[in-house]
C-alpha cells in the first residue's frame, strides 16, 4: 500500500482517547455506569479495551513514521528522545499531587504548579533543537528519579504509569523494528507471550506453596514490591497495574502492532490488507478466548490471553473502520474523531493536569464551612447532581460536559492544523 498515512488509525485512535478520558473522568466514583468501568479482575469489559488498543494503535504506527531509509543513528537519537519525553510526561503527572513550595499552600501553591506545567509541557512538547529536546528530557527523567530515591516528600511517588509503559512500549519496539527481521520479530512476541505465562503459571509468590493468578499473590506483584518498593500506585499498593513484569506482555502487542503496520505497507492493495486482516482478528480473539481457559483475560497482569483477544478486537474495528474511511474514501462526519486522534499526547497530558488541578483548588464547603471541598466536588454535587434523580445520569452529565472542554481545544488545535508531538 503506497499511502502512509491510515484514516482508520488516526479514527481508532480518537475513539480509544476520548473513551479513555470518559472512563477516567466520572462526576463521582460511588456513581459510574458498570460499563464503564473497568473488570474487578478476570474478565474484559469496555473500558479494559483502551489501554491495549492505544499499545496497539502506537505499535502500528511506527513503521508508517520511522523511515528505514533515515540515518540510524538519526532514529535511535529520535527513538530515545520520544521515549525519554513519554516517561518524563507520566512522571511529571504522578509527581504533581505531591509538589510543595515551602509553606506555601492554597491558590498560590496551585498556580505555582501551573507554572511548572507550562514549562514542564514545552519542555517536553515543545518542538525545537533536537539535541536540546534529548538533553532536556534527560535532564527532566534523571531530575524525577533522583527526587524518587533522595527526598521524603517523594519517597512514595508512583514510578510507573500508563504514559510509562506507553514509553517503554515504543522504545522497545520501535528499536527492534529497525534492528530485526520480520521473523525475530514474531519470535520475539512469542517467545515473551508463552515466556511470561509458564513463569506466572510455575512460578511461586514467596513464602506460597503454588503460583497464582490472583491479586497481589502472584510473582509479578512480588517483583513489583522489590523492585518498586513503596514507588507503585497507592490504590493496588504492595504491586502496581502497570509493573515490570506485565510491561512484558504489553511489549509484544506492541509488536504486534509494529508487524501489523510493516504488513500495510507491503500490501500492494487496501482491500488485499483488510481481508487478511479479517482472517487475523477472528483468529485471534478466538485464540484469546481458547487461552483463557489456562491464563484468564486479566488486564491488571496484562495476560497473553488478555494481549491476544484484545488485539484480536482493535483489529476487527480497525478493519471496519478502514473499509468505510480508507477504501470507500466516506469522510462525512469523521473530523471531530480526527481531533482527537491526531492530538493524543496532549489529551493524556491536559486531561490528567485539568482533573488533578480540579481536586487541587479547595474552600468551604457551602453546606458546610467546617469542611472544605474541590473545585471538581463542587461544580458535580452543586451544579449537576441535583439536577437528576439518577447519581449515574449525574456523573455521566459531568463526564460529557469534561470531554465537552477537551473538544473545544482538540479542535481549534485540528482546525489550526497544530499537532503536538514528543
Amino acid at each position: 500500500m503506497q499511502s502512509s498515512r491510515l484514516i482508520a488509525l488516526d479514527l481508532i485512535r480518537g475513539i480509544t482517547i476520548f473513551l479513555m478520558v470518559v472512563v477516567n473522568n466520572p462526576g463521582s466514583w460511588d456513581a459510574v455506569y458498570p460499563f464503564l468501568e473497568h473488570a474487578e479482575w478476570n474478565g474484559c469489559k469496555l473500558a479494559d479495551f483502551v489501554f491495549p488498543f492505544f499499545i496497539l494503535i502506537m505499535g502500528i504506527a511506527i513503521p508508517l513514521a520511522i523511515s528505514t531509509k533515515e540515518n540510524q543513528k538519526l532514529n535511535f537519537t529520535k527513538i530515545l528522545t520520544r521515549s525519554l519525553r513519554i516517561l518524563s510526561l507520566g512522571l511529571f503527572l504522578n509527581f504533581f499531587n505531591k509538589i510543595s513550595i515551602g509553606e506555601v499552600t492554597g491558590i498560590w501553591l496551585v498556580l505555582i504548579k501551573m507554572i511548572l506545567t507550562v514549562i514542564i509541557g514545552y519542555a517536553l512538547m515543545g518542538n525545537y533543537n533536537a539535541k536540546f529536546k534529548l538533553y532536556i528530557a534527560l535532564i527532566i527523567f534523571g531530575g524525577f528519579l533522583i527526587l524518587a530515591f533522595t527526598t521524603s516528600t517523594y519517597a512514595e511517588a508512583r514510578l510507573m504509569g500508563v504514559l510509562q509503559r506507553i514509553g517503554i512500549v515504543y522504545s522497545v519496539t520501535a528499536l527492534l523494528f529497525l534492528t530485526v527481521s520480520h521473523r525475530i520479530q514474531i519470535g520475539i512476541v512469542i517467545l515473551i507471550l508463552l515466556g511470561y505465562w509458564i513463569v506466572m503459571a510455575t512460578i511461586p509468590f514467596p513464602g506460597l506453596e503454588k503460583a497464582n493468578f490472583e491479586k497481589g499473590t502472584n510473582i509479578a506483584a512480588w517483583i513489583d514490591q522489590i523492585i518498586l518498593g513503596n514507588h507503585v500506585y497507592i490504590g493496588t499498593k504492595p504491586w502496581d497495574p502497570e509493573g515490570i513484569l506485565s510491561t512484558f506482555p504489553a511489549i509484544a502487542q506492541g509488536m504486534i502492532g509494529c508487524l501489523i503496520g510493516q504488513l500495510a505497507l507491503d500490501s500492494f492493495s487496501t482491500i488485499h490488507l483488510l481481508k487478511k486482516l479479517m482472517y487475523y482478528a477472528f483468529a485471534f480473539i478466538a485464540l484469546g478466548l481458547f487461552w483463557s481457559y489456562g491464563f484468564p483475560i486479566n488486564k491488571s497482569i496484562w495476560t497473553s490471553s488478555f494481549v491476544i483477544y484484545t488485539t484480536g478486537a482493535a483489529i476487527l474495528i480497525f478493519v471496519l473502520l478502514s473499509y468505510f474511511a480508507d477504501y470507500k474514501n466516506y469522510k462525512k462526519g469523521i473530523t471531530p474523531i480526527l481531533a482527537w486522534g491526531v492530538n493524543p499526547m496532549i489529551v493524556f497530558f491536559l486531561s490528567g493536569i485539568i482533573s488533578r488541578t480540579l481536586a487541587e483548588i479547595k474552600f468551604a464547603d457551602p453546606e458546610n464551612s467546617l469542611n472544605s471541598i474541590s473545585l471538581q466536588g463542587y461544580i458535580y454535587q452543586y451544579g449537576i447532581e441535583p439536577y437528576f434523580s439518577n447519581p449515574m445520569n449525574a456523573s455521566l452529565t459531568y463526564t460529557l460536559l469534561y470531554t465537552s472542554v477537551l473538544n473545544c481545544i482538540l479542535f481549534f488545535l485540528f482546525k489550526n492544523k497544530i499537532i503536538i508531538k514528543v
